[in-house]
Parts: C-alpha cells; sequence; structure tokens
C-alpha cells in the first residue's frame, strides 16, 4: 500500500503541495540560521509539557502531513512528521498492524514528529522495544536549513553511526524531523490482563520466573500492591500463561491499558487536577523501593524500570537517591521547567553533547536549552 493508495485516508493527512510546505521549512531554518533567531520547534503541541520551556520564533510542522508509503507486507511505515499519531494508527489498523512500542499521545493533536521527537514509549516498551528501535531513517533539516537523510526503508540499513535514532528523544534541538521510516509490528492475536497481590519484591521474585519461561509477557503496573499484568500473542499462549498466573481480570483491560499510557489513571490526577508535579523515574528493575521519605505515592511500570513518583521531599534528594541506585528522574511537567528538568549530565556527556549539538545546529537556533542549559 503506497502513498497513492491511501485515497480514503482523510484530506487533513494528504497536504495539497508538500514540497512546498517543506521548502517554506527549509527557507525559514536557512533566514534563522543567518539571523541568530531561535526557533520554537512544534508539531501538534501535545508534549509541550516535557521539557524546559522555550523561546522563539514558532516553525510549525502541522502542515507537513502524508502517508509517503506504506507497504504492509514489509512491515515498513514512511510519513511525514506533521502527520497526526492516530492517522498513522488508523492505517496500521486496517492492515492488522500497529506501533510496536505503543506510543502514548496526550492529546488527538499529536504527531508522528513530536512523538519520534519526545521518544516516548508505552506499556509494551519492555517487551517490543523502545521508539528508537523502530526508527529505521529519517529526513531531517539541520540548523543551517540543509536537508539530511539518515538511514532508509529496509530492516537492515545502517553502516556507521546510526544517526537516525539519536534523533529519538532530542525535541527538536539537533534537526527538525521531516520524514520518519518505522518497522512496524502485527497487532496480537489476543490478549488477556490478570491481576494479583502483590508488593515489589514479590513483583520482581515472579517477573524473574517468568523470565525463564516462554510467557508472552506484554506489560505489567504495581500500584497499591496490586500487580496487573497483561500477556499478548497466540490464543493458546496467552491463555495457558493467564491460567499459569490466576488472579482476576479487570472489567475493561484495553481501557485501563490505555488510560495508564495516556497518564489519565486515577494516579495522575494529582498532577492534572491539583498542579503536582509528577516524576519520571528510569531505574534498573531490581532497584529497591523508593523509602517513604522520599515519594508520597508512586506506580511501577516496565517490570520496575519505569516508576511515576510525586516527591515528598526536594528534587535534589530523590534525584541523588537514583543516580545512587543506577538510575535518573525527569521532571515530566511545566512545575519546574525553569531548573533541571532532566538529570545533570556528567563533565564527559556534557561535552559530547555540545560537540553533537555544534555539529547538527551550529547556532543554536533549534529548540535552545529545550533538554539542558545551554544545549
Amino acid at each position: 500500500m503506497t502513498a497513492q493508495a491511501t485515497a480514503n485516508t482523510p484530506l487533513s493527512t494528504q497536504p495539497k503541495y508538500p514540497a512546498a510546505i517543506q521548502q517554506e521549512l527549509i527557507d525559514s531554518v536557512k533566514q534563522a540560521f543567518e539571523q541568530r533567531q531561535p526557533l520554537k520547534i512544534i508539531g501538534g503541541g501535545s508534549k509541550a509539557h516535557y521539557g524546559r520551556a522555550v523561546s522563539g520564533k514558532m516553525l510549525a510542522l502541522n502542515e507537513y502531513q502524508g502517508i509517503i508509503n506504506y507497504e504492509p507486507s514489509e512491515l515498513v511505515i514512511t510519513v511525514r512528521a506533521g502527520t497526526p499519531l492516530y492517522v498513522v494508527e488508523a492505517a496500521l489498523a486496517e492492515q492488522g498492524q500497529m506501533l510496536g512500542f505503543e506510543p502514548p499521545t496526550f492529546s488527538r493533536n499529536a504527531t508522528i514528529g513530536g512523538t519520534i521527537a519526545c521518544g516516548l514509549s508505552g506499556p509494551r516498551r519492555p517487551y517490543a522495544g523502545a521508539a528508537r528501535d523502530f526508527v529505521l531513517g529519517v529526513t531531517m533539516i539541520n540548523g543551517r536549513g540543509e536537508i539530511l537523510k539518515f538511514g532508509g526503508q529496509v530492516m537492515k540499513n545502517v553502516a556507521g553511526y546510526d544517526t537516525s535514532r539519536l534523533m529519538c528523544g532530542a525535541q527538536g534541538t539537533l534537526g527538525v524531523l521531516l520524514d520518519i521510516s518505522l518497522k512496524v509490528i502485527p497487532i496480537p492475536a489476543y490478549e488477556e490482563t490478570r491481576i494479583i497481590t502483590a508488593n515489589q519484591q514479590q513483583m520482581q521474585t515472579l517477573l524473574t520466573k517468568l523470565g525463564c519461561q516462554p510467557i508472552p509477557l506484554s506489560a505489567t503496573l504495581l500500584h497499591r500492591d496490586q500487580l496487573y499484568l497483561r500477556f499478548s500473542g497466540a490464543n493458546a499462549g496467552v491463555r495457558a500463561a493467564a491460567n499459569l498466573i490466576g488472579g482476576d481480570s479487570p472489567n475493561s483491560a484495553t481501557a485501563f491499558w490505555q488510560q495508564l499510557k495516556e497518564q489519565q489513571h486515577p494516579f495522575f490526577d494529582r498532577a492534572r487536577h491539583e498542579g503536582e508535579t509528577v516524576w519520571r523515574l528510569s531505574l534498573p528493575p531490581t532497584a529497591a523501593d523508593i523509602p517513604d521519605a522520599l515519594v508520597s505515592e508512586q506506580i511501577i511500570e516496565w517490570g520496575g524500570a519505569q516508576r511515576w513518583a510525586y516527591s515528598r521531599d526536594n528534587s535534589l534528594n530523590l534525584r541523588t537517591w537514583c543516580q545512587e541506585n543506577g538510575g535518573h528522574a525527569t521532571c515530566f511537567n511545566h512545575k519546574e521547567t525553569s531548573k533541571q528538568v532532566f538529570t545533570p549530565l556528567t563533565t564527559d556527556l556534557l561535552h559530547l553533547s555540545q560537540r553533537i549539538k555544534n555539529s547538527f545546529d551550529p547556532a543554536h537556533i533549534l529548540n535552545p536549552e529545550r533538554l539542558y542549559p545551554g544545549l
């Protein structure tokens, strides 16, 4: 199924003059480079809360839309960065396929470019791969207004540095994403979720045991001693795994995991309605439980590797604890965007990041300081 075969796609996904829009974007970046004018790159604005606040002239990509090429038999899709994420997912679903990293949207305005730029993955991430693992190639505009192409549209296409994946999580600080090629996967034939009572230590023991068996686990969540496990795959294998675990089944498992992915789970009400800062903690799966003195409440995803928490203490102590336990902490909303949103880089990593930034964006005009001061 190519771009020519998408006649039934909504008009908003088929811009009349994509080449003209692309040229306007190139000209805007070139002008900004010459004038040293900072640019605030934005897709649908659904993830504006993630990262430091950016000031500058707005460079919007939401009009640069469309599915360029989609070959279901090859498990590859190439789309323009401004294409709404729901349009991409709908096109894949028609062919029984999906984005394997199960990305959150947070809004119907979410674009595929913003999704890749932020590098966020959903509940399936530890079992299917992260967003960057599905990026096959990108076309982008660097800070000089030059078109760069990395990777391609096939599974094995990289010789040397896999630069296309470097754009995943860069949040537009290295380039303006134009076209993105992604690997896709089949939608599981069957899924089932079970709930059992367990604390963190019991969860880790169980997951270690399941990891030694051919169990089709695809998501986990631990909250208030309730452990949710999702199994995905062939009907027989999923049913066997669910029966092995036992426990109860939620009323609507699909809705539950969707709410978790989109941060509509009741845990996030304090951030959404009361303005509290929610922290995203990345830790080794077997890291110790966070002391009660540091957090007032948490939920644990990815078998322990990702935790969401409300800090009871100041952020410095929470970050210090995470670093001492082999991880890092990120402020996931705007409350502290004037400070360090991400864990400060070591001197060596900061110098390396500066060299990369200078290579792609020598005038530092692309989303300046979205990630760190001075980058």
